[in-house]
């Protein structure tokens, strides 16, 4: 028999120190997958909600194209009426009959009245007969 305690080639090989494992058990749920009616009720419910915001953003952008063509239309409006009245300016400045006869004169143009006759059985009547 060989040495046993003195030679370390030939001590008997150790047993790792073994590490003590506790088995810790949990309890798992499977959870069971919906059924097939309630997957469709579910995409339903959400095709529904988008439709539905989908509209109301589009009434949105719609309210907010119109008050813009309103926006426009107002200040069209307002450039338009001060234009107007310029124009009605110039107008009340040009007729004047005291400028008209100036140019009328530096023309060498005369005003003569001349009558008019109107005879009263030829005019055509658009009233109905009395009674």
């Amino acid at each position: 028999m060989a040495y046993q305690n003195g030679n370390l080639a030939l001590q008997p090989k150790r047993k790792p120190e073994e590490q003590v494992y506790r088995e810790k058990r949990t309890v798992v749920v499977k959870r069971k997958s919906l059924p097939v009616q309630e997957k469709l009720l579910w995409l339903f419910t959400i095709i529904v909600g988008v439709l539905i915001a989908g509209v109301i953003i589009f009434r949105y952008a719609e309210v907010y194209k119109m008050n813009l063509e309103i926006r426009n239309l107002t200040n069209e409006y307002n450039e338009m009426s001060v234009e107007m009245k310029e124009l009605q300016k110039q107008v009340q400045i040009l007729g004047d009959p005291d400028r008209i006869n100036k140019i009328a004169k530096s023309m060498n143009m005369s005003a003569s009245k001349q009558d008019v006759m109107v005879d009263k059985k030829e005019q055509p009547t658009d009233t109905a007969p009395k009674e």
